[in-house]
């Protein structure tokens, strides 16, 4: 059977919800550059408050997150993939030598560093 071409997705839209000259997205904003929000208080003064995520925070998309509901599960299956990658050739993954000499802990760059 054909569609009928003139019946739109927005037919059952309300009438009184009128997008035109909407623009999708005016109002997003990265979440790792800050946002403000506003609060208005009984007396009717306002004060604007500033967030910004920490240093080191990482946000996960929603369908990631359905399998990492919490940070304990995150940094398992990350230390396993680093385990899998220490495995592997470092071609394999496009590591080139050195790379990871920045992301060692102070620990590990101690003994390092106390061998030279």
């Amino acid at each position: 059977m054909k569609k009928d071409s003139s019946r739109s997705i927005h037919d059952d839209m309300r009438t009184e919800y009128d997008f035109r000259g909407a623009v999708r997205g005016k109002h997003y904003k990265p979440l790792h550059e800050g946002y403000s929000v506003r609060i208005r208080q009984p007396d009717g003064t306002s004060e604007v408050k500033r967030y910004v995520l920490a240093e080191g925070a990482v946000l996960l998309q929603p369908d990631v997150r359905e399998y990492f509901p919490d940070s304990e599960s995150v940094n398992c299956a990350l230390r396993s993939l680093v385990a899998l990658m220490s495995e592997m050739p470092r071609e394999a993954f496009g590591r080139k030598k050195g790379h990871g000499a920045k992301h060692r802990t102070s620990a590990q760059g101690r003994s390092k560093a106390g061998r030279a």
